[in-house]
């Protein structure tokens, strides 16, 4: 993307810092969000950057330069011993040394880094207080607020049982750290609240934080909140790890996993173990927060803005991110549905960059408003696909488009239809390049026949230089065929013909759901292969015999028979028969009536073969997690998926758990 201008630059600015100071008001003051946390993080960081670009356009009223939060009616006014500042956000490893390099020019240099280190922590994602200590009793605590001024919430946060009410020394002191709620309390009071018909509430820190600041200090106590120490304003000790074990001698928890890390890669490693082990702690945290350790270096590196120098929030890949929509177009799948999709500004959403997203139908982009040039809420949980979540209106420009759905096919010129009652539109030619290029990579897909050194490139290649038709051609490819395409030497040549090949024996499920048959994915295939056991009897299946098997309705039936009808389809499946082995599924019964989700990263196998074992062993691997789930096997991170099943009880377990159900 072109660099903006000056005068864009102002423009988007401007509807940046209204947009922010919207959500900020309602998540600080009012204790609600009509965004996630992590979507108001891209809009700061955006305008961060494009403040920093253009640091004339800065103004003393930006997000970027204030604390968030004001004075909530009906608690007294604390003005702060030292201000309570904020953190500067970065995102990735080049970020955090982009940021290492700015301090180390005003204190230091590469001959003579920043030295003797940093401290990092864990983000816990709650309300920021600060407590004051007289020779050793508990005298008062305040909210951060607007950094210089704070709440007094003292009556309340003396129900939290770990902030201490005596100090083990009598000293004068204060402490900073961070009220939160663990998952396990938030469940309860979510359960409590649907048993009594009343809204729940959306996360943690939410509730954390709107049962901090209630006017009555009872339901506070009801509600069990946590504390946890960052900080001992105690200008004595040497190092920020000294405050935290001084904070520790004298009482307050601190984080278990924190630790003095002597450089950047050990803080690049405890950031990446700590994302890793995220999803399986008692509490919500959204990064780490690295300090420079000295504290004498610390004060000298000061203040900019409203935020110091000297320490960072080093966050996680965000699940929700802001981006720009620059184009919508349509694709053409293997049914012939045309599906549009959002061409963005290339963005970093949990843990990969996403620069389209899908879009469904027409219907969809119409219900959610999305115009072309929008900025938009893009989510993307654990493994779940990138989804455009919605615009943000009030950053238009009066520049952006609606979306008109194409007329005719964008790789064959046929007129579209869009079928009465469906959402999806379609292109009815069946010999359109674009379907045939869909069902041949449906073929050689993973969970289908599994071609090594097959993909998408490579069967558009074969298709257009009229090498194969139809996947039965594929086995009667030789390597003389391959080597005068483009960057095909005789070693990857014969590499690909060995690959299919070695496909030639394929379980009859699996055979099945490759022919890509609409409606029919790849449980309702294993399902098929077990009622009918063999190729040939499944060639003669009735719409009546197929709607008897458990998982397939009516409209499904109807579909396969009329595929196995199609005199076209008739011919494929007898050359195909000659080509390859399709064998009877092989399986046991030791985990029938199990249902499985799969989320995440295994250590020694890919979720598809995690999936396919449990099957072969007579359970169910869903893609989703529901009251019938028995269990989730979580790997590394899991995602929302975990979530869900922690909010619906299911039972979660690890790979070493699954292998042992499997029998290995």
């Amino acid at each position: 993307m072109a660099e903006p201008t000056k005068a864009e630059a102002k423009q988007r600015i401007a509807k940046l810092r209204e947009e922010i100071n919207h959500h900020r008001y309602l998540y600080h003051v009012e204790d609600r969000s009509e965004i996630s946390p992590e979507a108001l993080d891209s809009l700061k960081h955006e305008l961060a950057q494009l403040e920093e670009r253009f640091p004339e356009l800065v103004t003393p009223d930006s997000p970027t330069q204030r604390v968030e939060g004001a004075v909530a009616k009906g608690f007294r006014k604390v003005t702060h011993s030292r201000p309570m500042l904020s953190l500067v956000d970065v995102f990735d490893p080049d970020e955090f040394r982009a940021w290492e390099s700015r301090i180390e020019k005003l204190v230091g240099s590469p001959e003579r880094p920043v030295s003797p280190g940093y401290f990092a922590e864990l983000k816990y994602d709650g309300l920021a207080i600060a407590i004051r200590y007289e020779k050793g009793v508990y005298q008062q605590a305040a909210t951060r607020g607007n950094g210089r001024i704070g709440e007094d919430v003292t009556t309340n946060v003396r129900t939290i049982e770990s902030v201490p009410l005596r100090l083990r020394e009598p000293v004068t002191v204060e402490v900073r750290g961070e009220v939160y709620m663990p998952y396990a309390d938030f469940e309860k009071v979510n359960k409590a609240q649907e048993k009594a018909g009343k809204p729940t509430y959306a996360n943690p820190r939410n509730l954390a934080a709107g049962t901090l600041r209630q006017l009555d200090p009872k339901l506070v106590a009801a509600r069990p909140l946590a504390f946890v120490a960052y900080a001992l304003l105690d200008d004595s000790l040497p190092t920020h790890a000294d405050e935290h074990d001084r904070a520790r001698k004298l009482g307050f928890p601190t984080g278990r996993f924190d630790r003095v890390c002597k450089d950047t890669d050990e803080v690049v490693a405890f950031w990446q173990e700590m994302e890793k082990k995220r999803q399986s702690l008692p509490y919500q945290i959204d990064g780490t927060v690295v300090t420079v350790n000295d504290r004498k270096l610390f004060r000298r590196l000061g203040v900019s803005g409203k935020a110091a120098r000297g320490n960072v929030a080093f966050k996680f890949a965000p699940e929700q991110v802001t981006t720009k929509v620059n184009d919508i177009r349509v694709n053409v799948g293997r049914t012939g549905a045309v599906t549009p999709f959002a061409v963005m500004e290339p963005v970093q959403v949990a843990g990969t960059t996403v620069s389209r997203a899908t879009l469904h139908n027409e219907d969809e982009i119409a219900r959610k408003d999305i115009r072309v040039g929008d900025t938009v809420i893009l989510q993307k949980a654990g493994d779940i696909i990138p989804e455009v979540v919605q615009p943000l209106p009030k950053l238009r420009t009066g520049k952006e488009r609606k979306f008109r759905m194409p007329k005719t096919c964008p790789n064959c010129g046929t007129k579209l239809v869009r079928p009465e009652g469906e959402a999806v539109t379609r292109c009815p030619n069946p010999d359109c390049f674009a379907m045939e290029a869909g069902r041949l990579e449906h073929f050689v897909s993973k969970d289908a026949l599994d071609i090594d050194g097959i993909g998408e490139k490579l069967v558009r290649q074969l298709l257009e230089e009229g090498l194969i038709r139809d996947p039965a051609d594929l086995f009667a490819l030789k390597a003389g065929d391959l080597e005068p395409l483009e960057k095909f030497a005789e070693k990857k040549s014969q590499a690909v013909i060995d690959g299919a090949q070695a496909a030639r024996t394929v379980p009859l499920g699996r055979f099945i759901y490759a022919l890509g048959i609409r409606h029919v994915g790849l449980q309702t295939a294993l399902d098929l292969a077990d009622e009918f056991e063999t190729l040939a009897k499944f060639r003669k299946a009735t719409a009546e015999a197929l709607e008897s098997v458990e998982g397939v309705g009516e409209v499904v039936a109807e579909e396969v028979e009329a595929w196995l009808k199609a005199p076209a389809n008739l011919k494929l499946l007898d050359r195909l028969a000659k080509e390859v082995k399709v064998t009877k599924p092989q399986k046991t019964d030791e985990l029938a009536g199990l249902t499985f989700v799969v989320t995440g990263t295994l250590s020694d196998i890919s979720r598809e073969e995690a999936q396919q074992r449990i099957r072969s062993k007579g359970g169910k691997a869903t893609g989703s997690v529901s009251k019938e789930t028995d269990y989730v096997v979580a790997g590394d991170n899991p995602g929302s998926k975990l979530a869900k099943a922690e909010k619906l009880s299911v039972k979660i377990i690890d790979e070493g758990r699954l292998n042992k159900l499997l029998g290995r």
